[in-house]
């Protein structure tokens, strides 16, 4: 499996940005899409993810701020939505899909202020 992030860019704090994570190769119907976070100089943190279902779980730090979503068609894409940017929300972010544990390449996020 393969996975591609991308969405990332240089935003105000205050805007939004929406990442897309698509994955390919072998898929499987039960997954959960995860989406982590690394800023400069921290570890790498959860920040949210979405199961098979569409149930989603968050990170208490981002709950009302980003939103999981998954492509109603495409179901190999999944999206991250923030809103009401920070520049604490500065990072690449990363998206994780399991079974399997692939990441896809990251995508950067930065917030000035």
């Amino acid at each position: 499996v393969q996975l591609q992030a991308s969405g990332g860019g240089l935003v105000q704090a205050g805007g939004s940005l929406r990442l897309s994570c698509a994955a390919s190769g072998r898929t499987f119907s039960d997954y959960i899409m995860g989406w982590f976070r690394q800023a400069p100089g921290k570890g790498r943190e959860f920040v949210g993810s979405i199961d098979w279902s569409g149930g989603t779980h968050y990170a208490d730090s981002v709950k009302g701020r980003f939103t999981v979503s998954r492509d109603s068609a495409a179901k190999d894409t999944v999206y991250l939505e923030i809103n009401s940017l920070k520049p604490e929300d500065t990072a690449v972010y990363y998206c994780r899909l399991n079974p399997g544990d692939a990441w896809g390449q990251g995508t950067q996020v930065t917030v000035s202020s």
